[in-house]
């Protein structure tokens, strides 16, 4: 495929733990709890998003508590200023939902791994071939995990990582079909922003790292 353009590949231990975790919080403050959670139960990628307000503020006290143990990237990025902020605040990776040239070339050239979002073939080759670290299949409900193999077809050496309605059946099965890492939300996270039970948390944490590590096998 496009050997020769320049990719920035993802943290090594995204891709040894096949798993990002989507944080999306009321408050950039409520993070912190449910890190403590998430890192105690094995994860070790975690992207917490510009949906949030105080995200940006807050990433260097998460980088200073958790990124010894936890690879910690910015998503829901949608334009140049925002990848520039996220990149001076030391996100690990950088995420954004749209299919956008610019901002993969931003990243790459500045060294940091980005992957952008896309659901048509179209979408997702021109973020590959404009240098993307991975491209992010989403709404991955939308499709299913068929849709990759289908995908390899014409794009053998694309690396994809499926997020939106991802479950932890839906991790096995699109890690099975060669996704290289899933991106969980709400099936993993549920009502731990609202308040909810932490020991359920840490619970589907640790069954979807087990899930996410026995795919790797």
């Amino acid at each position: 495929m496009t050997g020769e353009v320049a990719r920035v590949a993802l943290p090594a231990r995204t891709v040894e733990s096949r798993l990002i975790v989507v944080a999306r919080a009321q408050r950039a403050e409520d993070y912190d709890t449910v890190l403590d959670v998430l890192v105690d139960a094995g994860i070790r990628s975690v992207e917490v998003t510009l949906t949030t307000p105080g995200t940006f503020e807050h990433l260097p006290r998460l980088l200073s508590r958790f990124g010894d143990s936890v690879d910690l990237g910015i998503g829901t990025i949608t334009d140049p200023s925002q990848l520039a902020r996220a990149i001076e605040v030391g996100a690990s990776y950088l995420v954004t939902p749209i299919t956008s040239r610019d901002l993969v070339t931003q990243a790459t050239d500045a060294g940091v791994p980005i992957v952008p979002g896309g659901l048509t073939p179209t979408e997702l080759f021109s973020s590959w071939s404009a240098g993307a670290s991975a491209v992010k299949v989403f709404p991955a409900g939308q499709v299913g995990p068929s849709y990759l193999k289908d995908l390899r077809g014409p794009f053998p050496d694309l690396v994809a990582v499926p997020s939106g309605g991802v479950d932890l059946a839906g991790a096995e099965a699109w890690l099975t079909a060669g996704a290289v890492a899933v991106s969980v939300g709400g099936p993993l996270l549920g009502d731990a922003f609202a308040g909810g039970d932490l020991v359920a948390l840490r619970d589907r944490a640790a069954a979807f790292v087990e899930v996410c590590a026995r795919s790797a096998e």
